[in-house]
């Protein structure tokens, strides 16, 4: 199987760098599995990825079986570029069609249904205020308003860790143990 990571951190001594995308592909190499690593921070200057970034982009989705997106987050949202990345790389006719159904109205129909896909979301705040404040937003619309057009309802796993810059060293590395086994699941199927 062919896995794809994507990672969204500009600092590559962030806990997301350095300890989930670490891990994921560690995981992935200990299990002797193909895998590509995309560093959206290292490998653009700006926001606009230009045509050979985006054919490659696509190439690389194509490619992968398995995607895992890696992003903290800001302003309950994903980071600037993996946002602009969702823009540029997951544009109609090849992430999703309309399919009509009035003259007004359709609905998507995803074309990359036959990826499994898994986001690692780290958050500075508690999830106490996250869930019962804002609803979890910032998972809800990822879900809900970009991955069920690209990937289809129900389809993809968003894993959640908590207060990252004021958590031990121990529970650090707690959520990785749990990052491997989400990535030792995913070899089973």
């Amino acid at each position: 199987m062919n896995n794809l990571i994507i990672i969204s951190h500009p600092d590559r001594e962030s806990f997301c760098y350095n300890g989930i995308q670490k891990t994921i592909a560690d995981t992935l190499k200990q299990n002797r599995e193909s895998y590509y690593i995309i560093d959206l921070y290292s490998e653009n200057k700006t926001f606009d990825f230009g045509k050979d970034k985006i054919k490659e982009y696509k190439e690389l989705i194509t490619w992968a079986n398995r995607i895992y997106f890696i992003s903290p987050v800001w302003w309950f949202r994903c980071t600037p570029i993996l946002e602009s990345f969702f823009d540029q790389i997951f544009t109609p006719g090849f992430a999703y069609k309309f399919k009509p159904i009035t003259k007004k109205y359709g609905v998507p129909i995803p074309l990359l249904k036959d990826k499994k896909v898994r986001t690692y979301l780290t958050h500075g705040a508690p999830a106490l205020p996250v869930f019962t404040m804002y609803l979890n937003s910032v998972k809800l619309r990822l879900v809900m308003g970009v991955y069920s057009f690209v990937f289809g309802w129900f389809r993809t796993k968003t894993r959640q860790f908590w207060s990252v810059p004021f958590v031990s060293q121990n529970d650090r590395l707690i959520y990785l143990e749990k990052v491997k086994l989400d990535i030792r699941n995913d070899l089973k199927k």
